[in-house]
């Protein structure tokens, strides 16, 4: 068990041609690796078979936060190239007394970004995005980071501004020479989203397709909605051999009223709560009481589950196949067991599984 806390047992060799470089021709048609750690058995389905493994009564919670395109690229007024990577959607601010007397033609919104330039720009530094979009850094933060103030055409919704000039921002290890494409717009979003704000998608529910839900719903499965903000520090490395040293990020999370009384009651009814995504693990057991009642949630999640956690809402989890040594296989090994994991790994690995954000998928049918 106490090699369950070290980062280093939480490593695998995995083949660079294993690693998804782009989505399945359909959604559904992705390939799904059904595991239940306490039989010990895998089995190989398409990811259009989880009609089969869901039973009426049981709930789907999904994750319907949306990717926005993150990435921007402009130019500084000496004319240099820079680029700016938006790490949670830009707050709005609210017009000053100055600004509603002369009817200024622009609006503002405050964000942190990481700046990639040849040379920092300096605080109050215009830097221009496009005709509707420019801004300015207003302090230098460690790390490549900065807070900047966004200037933007108060006739246009700042969320179709930057839909106009930036990119998707597809993960490092998806290696695109002139970054995303058209089909990213579409493909690395979920057919559900609808609450712009994240910067990475919640990978798990790439797979489901509209016919499929359909199907579900048919056969007398709900569907519940939660949102995570998928933020940045996903993508953090973790840098403590004693995992349980590591500092999970913050992400933001909200679940209604309505979500909460609709999981509770299903739970009372003895249904099943399949959790799509470990997004929507860390969300659901964060607004949960110590009795498993899901509480109406609006704020800041920094749940940090790793082997020895107690599920007290999640019963069944799918997912996709996660980076070594990360908080989100720590996650997995929680639910189902570290070296049964691992052993899944080497054998999709094997058998020609496909990782990462548009890899190939695990159900887990029970949870520790």
């Amino acid at each position: 068990m106490q090699q369950d806390f070290t980062l280093s047992a939480y490593d695998y060799e995995l083949p660079k041609e294993n690693i998804a470089q782009f989505p399945v021709d359909q959604r559904d048609n992705s390939r799904l690796m059904v595991i239940n750690h306490r039989t010990g058995v895998r089995d190989h389905r398409r990811f259009s078979d989880i009609c089969d493994l869901i039973p009426p009564g049981d709930l789907l919670v999904v994750n319907d936060t949306r990717v926005f395109p993150a990435r921007l690229r402009g130019h500084k007024g000496t004319g240099g190239k820079i680029e700016i990577f938006l790490l949670a959607f830009p707050a709005i601010l609210a017009d000053r007394p100055d600004q509603a007397t002369t009817q200024s033609s622009t609006k503002q919104a405050e964000a942190e970004a990481l700046i990639k330039a040849s040379k920092r720009p300096k605080p109050g530094e215009e830097i221009r995005i496009s005709k509707d979009l420019s801004c300015r850094v207003t302090e230098l933060l460690d790390g490549g980071k900065a807070k900047i103030l966004l200037d933007f055409n108060r006739e246009r919704e700042l969320s179709e501004i930057l839909s106009d000039c930036g990119q998707v921002p597809l993960p490092p290890y998806i290696e695109r020479s002139k970054g995303s494409t058209p089909q990213d717009l579409q493909r690395y979003q979920t057919i559900y989203a609808n609450q712009p704000g994240a910067v990475a998608a919640p990978t798990a529910g790439l797979h489901f397709s509209e016919e499929l839900l359909g199907k579900l719903s048919g056969q007398g499965i709900e569907l519940a909605k939660i949102t995570l903000h998928v933020g940045y520090g996903t993508f953090a490395p973790v840098r403590h051999e004693a995992i349980r040293d590591h500092q999970i990020h913050e992400e933001y999370i909200h679940i209604s009223d309505g979500t909460a009384r609709q999981i509770n009651r299903v739970r009372q009814e003895g249904g099943k709560v399949w959790a799509v995504g470990t997004t929507t693990v860390r969300a659901l057991e964060f607004a949960a009481d110590s009795e498993g009642q899901i509480q109406e949630t609006d704020g800041w999640c920094d749940l940090y589950i790793i082997p020895g956690y107690r599920f007290k809402v999640v019963n069944r989890l799918i997912t996709n196949f996660h980076l070594p040594q990360s908080s989100l296989l720590f996650l997995v090994s929680a639910f189902c067991g570290r070296e049964f994991l691992l052993e899944s790994y080497r054998e999709a690995i094997a058998t020609g599984y496909r990782f990462y954000s548009y890899g190939d998928a695990m159900a887990l049918i029970e949870a520790q």
